[in-house]
């Protein structure tokens, strides 16, 4: 599956992606990353940080769904795909995360680097568009909220 440049431009820009994965009893672990890069038209990435539940969940069961969405416009992405999880340290694991200046970091700043292959992926979009509205009017409405949140 070829992420378009749009989708490339999403992940990019936000970088924080919810991953879900599935533990060993079958009940669903969501996990939010904020390490996400896009290392080619096919295939995103991420540090494990802080994050042993989801990367030992990937290395057992490795589909993995990851939604990305813009806060201000109420819209994104879902991707989902097989993921891969290198252990920091590992040659392949060093060179990718060199490679990438959003990631690089000493090997014991990070547990892993999970590699995800992109099978599938399909738009998110908030009910907030369904009576019409456009992409400026909702950003207008979110925009206030965060900026009197944030005066508050």
């Amino acid at each position: 599956m070829k992420l378009s440049a749009a989708m490339r431009a999403l992940v990019e820009r936000e970088r924080l992606g919810f991953v879900a994965s599935v533990n060993d009893d079958g009940t669903p672990n969501v996990s939010p990353k904020g390490t996400f890069v896009v290392l080619d038209d096919e295939r995103l990435a991420f540090l494990d940080v802080r994050s042993p539940m989801t990367s030992a969940n990937l290395a057992a069961r490795p589909a993995v769904e990851v939604n990305f969405v813009d806060p201000i416009l109420r819209k994104g992405l879902r991707c989902r795909g097989r993921a891969r999880v290198l252990a920091s340290g590992t040659a392949e694991c060093e060179q990718i995360v060199q490679a990438q200046p959003l990631l690089a970091r000493p090997a014991e700043r990070y547990r892993a680097l999970v590699i995800i292959e992109v099978k599938s992926t399909a738009p998110l979009i908030s009910p907030a568009y369904d009576d019409g509205a456009s992409e400026d009017e909702v950003s207008a409405g979110w925009k206030a909220r965060w900026r009197a949140r944030l005066e508050s």
